[in-house]
Parts: structure tokens; C-alpha cells; sequence
């Protein structure tokens, strides 16, 4: 079965064959035969590995308006409630979901709606199952304003990971689902919602798929 992958693939998946195809030939170069064909064993291991990280399977999210999915793959943190003063200006809910390296990366939209904000915020590298790292790591924020909620998205960098990326412009219109970005080698999502707009329907410990699996529905307004 073939399994799509983003084009973000194509430096790691290069340089993992370069670096240890060099190694391989250097090490060929003073006979150090064993030695050089376990780099260029490494080397195909590795480029095999990006293909496996950079994966993007085709999902299609469940189509009742009332429900909200996951943002990323991984295991459900924690769920807390918090003052969000930022941007929600509300009492909140925060789902936090982790991402380990055998993760699908790519990111969704938890909820249909408008880009109403994208920034990007430097900071801290704290280990992502840590709780201050959700207020103090280095991480991007996307706002998703819908026509019965908000939802505040915050891609967290961790303290191995490479860099995470939105894929979006602002007031851009997103369906729930949609894919917005990926985090390379990142390992944490955080979903903010306005406490009073949903019902969270996961509990920590559960493991979620991004675009597919229910997080939360709609309190009826």
C-alpha cells in the first residue's frame, strides 16, 4: 500500500544518504571494509526512517458539525483548565497531546474556520512532558476562529526537536481536517478551547489520531 509524503522529506531523506555514503566512502578509502559497509547500511536505514517520519496518510474527519478531532497523533498528556488571556480571553481548556518519533507529524485542523492569527515565539527547549513547557518552550500559535468556537493550536518545540512549520496564511478558510503544518521532530500539540463551547470527550492516556479521532463536542448555544 503506498503511504503519500510531504516534500518536506526530501533534505533529510538526501542527507541521510549523503552523510553516511560519505563516512562509507571514507572509511573504504583506508580498507576499513566492515566499517564502511555498516555506513552505507546506516545510511539506507536512516533515509528509510524520514520516509517513515515524513508520512502523510489520507484521512477523511467525521462530518457531524458538532464534533472537534484531534490536532496530532500521540497519547492525550493531559487536560487542564486555564485563563486563557492571550487570545481566547476566556476561562479554557487545554488538551495536550505527545508526540513520540513514531508518530504521524503532520498536523490538522481541530475545527472548521478562519485564521484569525499565526506567530511564531521563541523560547525555552524544556522536555515536552513537562507542564512549563507548554507556557515556556519555543512553539508556533495558530488561531482558528469558527462560526460556534475558537480553538487556539500551539505547536511546541522540544528539546531534540528541529523546528515546527505552519502551512497557512492568515484569514485563510480551513476545513476540520484540513493539514496546517507538521512538527519536525517536534513532540508536543496543545488544542486551547473556550471551556464554555465544548465537552472533552478523551481522557489522559489516550492515544488519538489527527483528523480522525473526537476530542471534544459542542456544548448546544
Amino acid at each position: 500500500m503506498y503511504i503519500p509524503v510531504v516534500k518536506e522529506v526530501l533534505p533529510f531523506f538526501i542527507g541521510s544518504l549523503a552523510v553516511f555514503g560519505c563516512l562509507g566512502l571514507i572509511f573504504r578509502r583506508f580498507h576499513w571494509k566492515r566499517t564502511a559497509l555498516t555506513c552505507f547500511v546506516l545510511g539506507v536505514i536512516a533515509a528509510c526512517y524520514m520516509l517513515f517520519f515524513f508520512r502523510d496518510p489520507q484521512r477523511i474527519s467525521p462530518s457531524d458539525p458538532s464534533v472537534i478531532v484531534a490536532g496530532a497523533d500521540g497519547v492525550v498528556m493531559s487536560i487542564k483548565e486555564i485563563q486563557e488571556t492571550e487570545y481566547l480571553k476566556t476561562d479554557a481548556i487545554r488538551i495536550s497531546i505527545f508526540l513520540s518519533l513514531f508518530d504521524v507529524h503532520v498536523n490538522r485542523a481541530p475545527i472548521e474556520g478562519r485564521i484569525a492569527f499565526l506567530g511564531y515565539f521563541p523560547g525555552k527547549r524544556y522536555f515536552t512532558f513537562q507542564e512549563k513547557s507548554s507556557e515556556f518552550n519555543q512553539h508556533n500559535s495558530i488561531l482558528i476562529e469558527g462560526l460556534q468556537t475558537r480553538c487556539l493550536v500551539n505547536q511546541i518545540v522540544g528539546p531534540v526537536a528541529r523546528r515546527v512549520v505552519y502551512w497557512l496564511k492568515l484569514g485563510q478558510i480551513v476545513q476540520k481536517g484540513d493539514r496546517i503544518g507538521m512538527m519536525k521532530f517536534g513532540s508536543r500539540l496543545d488544542m486551547v478551547f473556550p471551556k464554555a463551547d465544548v465537552d472533552v470527550v478523551v481522557k489522559p492516556g489516550d492515544r488519538v489520531q489527527a483528523g480522525l479521532t473526537v476530542v471534544a463536542t459542542r456544548k448546544p448555544k
